[in-house]
């Protein structure tokens, strides 16, 4: 028997990586189909609402969702279905971000598919100082596959998985055992819609089920619903292995990229330069790997760094310091994530300090600390960054880390550097590891009950390190995921 399409598909995504697949459309036929149960629920009230919002009063809106979905979704479903997920869950990436992998909310959830930052890296994303790939629509969709998949097996339902997703999976399966006779003789997908009859979940949870059904009824018939939907070119790439330290400036020099396409490729980048600690993957356009390989080989390494590396001879301030190799302390700041000062906030004689080229700060992005978490209402209170622990560290050990602080000098010109303890988990640690870890602490009503401690803490610390200075910042590092292997 021949091979069918799945299997086509499914075999090409794991040799040749994200973009070089993009799923078969569907037979065209005058009914779409969906791989989510979507007919069975389209006629419940809120699913109804949704779908007047959608096409009515936030059209506008929804279509331009829409249109910037229409670059990334051939890659999230030749993902998802190379996974064996239902190709209909990219409909989640649509009322999560709108497609949008630089969304960022007000509890600082990043990307597409709405990563809190210790999230992403119990899923195998890196999240630190220098990447953050939870604003990558590629990675992000890896870990957002694989934590849905294990949302699914816990609840056997994909509309209790989407549930947990948003809401966290403690307070879903709470809900199912508190309420279990009143979901008694409930099956399938009828589980979700009878736990939220109950008064449990909160109202955005008990809405989100409703919403992604509307939005996969709209999104499949949009002439139905007068939407007119505007086509993108498609998020296809090609990647070359870099050196530590290299600048895209360098990369695009390379391949004759223009800045803004190569920028837009490699969002998750955030400083302009592949991280000092790791050689990367760096996307250029299809077609453009082996020439920029090669020109990187020949390339000297002072010209391909983005920074030069300078000894600070005397104890100065960072202004000081800053204004001496003509760089601004925040773009100093950027590209020195571990400093070591004085209790007077003074630079410590002795320590070499990066200095950015302009070519490379063309390239990074001014974007809130990536390791921000922050909870309660719509205010949020912002505890950052979140301890956490190593992989294979012992829960109780992590018990005793305290979150670091950032804080900024009362009357001093340039800001403190924050400090942070950052370990990598990475994507090769065992599927149960992650699988624990991710129960253990992703349920967000759990957290809620930490932060009020964590917080209490915080300001008693906070008053302290004015006096006495700040800590440093390490990063971590987590491993990419397969593409196609052009190494410079």
């Amino acid at each position: 028997m021949g091979a069918t399409t799945d299997d086509v598909v499914r075999a090409a995504v794991a040799v040749f990586g994200d973009s070089a697949v993009v799923a078969a459309a569907d037979s065209a036929t005058d009914e779409p189909t969906w791989d989510l149960d979507v007919r069975s629920y389209e006629t419940h009230d809120r699913v109804e609402y949704y779908v007047d919002l959608f096409s009515n009063r936030a059209k506008e809106r929804f279509t331009a969702r829409m249109s910037r979905g229409t670059r990334y979704e051939p890659m999230i479903r030749a993902k998802l279905r190379a996974s064996g997920m239902p190709e209909d869950l990219t409909y989640l990436a649509l009322i999560e971000s709108g497609y949008d992998p630089h969304a960022y909310s007000r509890a600082a959830a990043v990307g597409v598919w709405q990563f809190m930052s210790s999230t992403a890296r119990d899923v195998g994303m890196r999240v630190d100082w220098w990447v953050d790939e939870r604003r990558d629509p590629a990675r992000a969709t890896d870990g957002a596959i694989r934590f849905l998949g294990y949302l699914q097996r816990q609840f056997g339902s994909f509309y209790l998985a989407a549930a947990a997703y948003n809401g966290g999976p403690g307070r879903v399966s709470r809900g199912l055992t508190r309420f279990a006779d009143e979901l008694e003789g409930m099956a399938g997908e009828d589980r979700f819609f009878a736990l939220a009859d109950q008064d449990y979940l909160r109202a955005e949870t008990k809405n989100y089920v409703p919403q992604l059904i509307a939005a996969a009824l709209v999104a499949k018939m949009p002439t139905k619903y007068g939407l007119t939907i505007d086509s993108l070119p498609p998020y296809e790439y090609d990647s070359v292995r870099v050196a530590p330290g290299t600048s895209l400036s360098a990369v695009a020099t390379a391949g004759g990229v223009p800045a803004t396409e190569l920028r837009d490729l490699n969002p998750a980048l955030l400083r302009g330069v592949v991280p000092p600690d790791a050689a990367l993957w760096v996307r250029v356009p299809v077609g453009r790997a082996e020439r920029t390989a090669a020109a990187l080989d020949s390339m000297p390494d002072e010209q391909a760094r983005g920074y030069r590396t300078v000894r600070v001879g005397e104890s100065v301030t960072p202004t000081s310091f800053a204004a001496t190799h003509g760089v601004s302390v925040k773009h100093l700041r950027w590209f020195n994530p571990v400093v070591k000062t004085t209790k007077r906030g003074r630079l410590v004689a002795g320590q070499s300090l990066r200095i950015p080229e302009d070519a490379a700060l063309t390239y990074a992005r001014d974007i809130p600390d990536p390791s921000l978490e922050k909870f309660g209402g719509a205010g949020g209170r912002t505890i950052a960054p979140v301890a956490r622990r190593p992989c294979g560290e012992a829960r109780g050990d992590a018990g005793r880390n305290r979150p670091s602080l950032r804080a900024h000098r009362t009357g001093a010109q340039e800001h403190e550097w924050a400090a942070r303890d950052a370990t990598p988990c990475g994507a090769d640690a065992p599927d149960q590891e992650i699988h624990n870890r991710v129960f253990q602490v992703i349920s967000r009503d759990i957290w809620q009950r930490q932060v009020t401690k964590v917080h209490q803490e915080v300001q008693w610390e906070s008053r302290r390190h004015k006096e006495e200075g700040d800590r440093e910042i390490t990063e971590g590092r987590l491993p990419q995921d397969k593409e196609k292997e052009i190494v410079s």
